[in-house]
């Protein structure tokens, strides 16, 4: 089964664990390209997106995926989505070489009969060049603790989209410390949203001025209106004409809940 297109209908989507909520009620629409999601520290934008991912099930309100309903098609969204950039999930071995990197992924996506090689510098290239662009490429032998910050994470996408996914799920842009390192990722990103993938971001503030020096200009979807929206949603529902003023509240979602979460 395939996504029939890039498009994400949520709505008053939500998320709840033992120690509170995590996300939501969330309504908002996403229709390919490059869409951005801001969302405060603590909002549960991590959890959020591997939920969008097929990665995580949420507990309330309903979602489609390029036409598919989840959690019923999870494992049809998981094969047609892919994840970079999150913290504890698809990090990098820094003691490998990028070769070592690229055939694990390679021999992981291949059938199991198939022999697959290391890739050597022209291979590499090969690979990583819709990726990277006019970043610089790192050699076939060169270690992953080598790479400076931006190939480092433009490296981490190359290996989600060796899969070929219909959507790319990216986390925490801002783990990128410096202003170039992100113009260059956000650059890369808008140039793989023009293509076949669509792309959706996770950023706790908007990078405006760097988009506009950029010529980029994504969709945006904040997390505090999308709250409020499915708050007030979730309200008319239960014949209540006002939301729930905690539902207002900062979600207090932390990185060790997000990791006992992910199935």
């Amino acid at each position: 089964m395939q996504l029939q297109d890039s498009q994400i209908h949520a709505g008053k989507l939500a998320l709840s664990a033992g120690r509170g909520p995590v996300y939501g009620p969330l309504t908002f629409d996403l229709d390919g390209g490059l869409t951005v999601l801001r969302g405060d520290p603590g909002s549960g934008r991590t959890s959020l997106l591997l939920t969008l991912a097929g990665r995580m099930k949420h507990d309330a309100g309903s979602l489609t995926v390029g036409g598919l309903p989840l959690p019923r098609s999870l494992r049809a969204v998981q094969k047609a989505t892919a994840i970079a950039g999150f913290d504890g999930i698809d990090e990098l071995e820094e003691s490998v070489t990028v070769a070592a990197a690229l055939r694990e992924r390679q021999a992981w996506l291949s059938p199991w009969w198939q022999v697959v090689r290391t890739p050597n510098d022209v291979a590499v290239a090969a690979l990583c060049a819709d990726v990277f662009g006019a970043e610089p490429i790192p050699r076939a032998d060169a270690v992953i603790w080598d790479l400076d910050e931006t190939q480092h994470f433009l490296l981490r996408v190359t290996l989600a989209l060796m899969s070929a996914p219909a959507i790319l799920f990216v986390d925490d842009v801002e783990q990128l410390r410096s202003t170039e390192g992100r113009a260059a990722v956000w650059e890369r990103l808008a140039h793989i949203s023009r293509g076949s993938t669509a792309v959706v971001v996770s950023a706790s503030s908007w990078d405006a001025q760097l988009w506009a020096e950029l010529d980029i200009a994504p969709a945006l979807v904040d997390l505090n209106e999308s709250r409020a929206r499915g708050a007030a949603e979730a309200a008319e529902a239960a014949g209540s004409g006002t939301a729930d003023e905690d539902l207002a509240e900062t979600d207090p979602a932390t990185a060790s809940l997000v990791k006992e979460l992910i199935p």
